[in-house]
């Protein structure tokens, strides 16, 4: 399906990418440093791809047919605190495997 998608199904295909084995996972380095700053955990992150809802419209990207998206919820050791994570996902990646390309994470009550 052609991007974007409005925030319903863009939540059905990013947790359905998440949730296939062959699925690869990009993360930027923006990313990650975030990821350390904030204490979270990989698991973190994988759950909130995984279980998580679009709430918002998504972002152009650098490439014209794909986009940001922000997704969100809380995971199992995040102590109620919601997650958010900016993903790009491209479903015919990798012969069809799928990537998501994370781009940052945050605390929803940061600003």
């Amino acid at each position: 399906m052609k991007q974007p998608w409005p925030p319903a199904v863009a939540t059905r295909q990013i947790n359905a990418l998440a949730n296939r084995d062959e699925c690869h996972m990009a993360w930027t380095g923006h990313a990650r440093e975030r990821l350390a700053e904030r204490n979270l955990l990989s698991g973190d992150i994988f759950y909130v791809l995984r279980w998580g809802t679009v709430y918002v419209q998504p972002e152009k990207s650098t490439r014209d047919d794909l986009f940001k998206y922000a997704i969100e919820a809380t995971s199992p050791n995040s102590e109620g605190r919601a997650i958010r994570v900016v993903v790009i996902p491209d479903p015919d990646a990798y012969h069809g495997a799928g990537c998501l390309k994370i781009i940052t994470v945050m605390w929803l009550d940061e600003t």
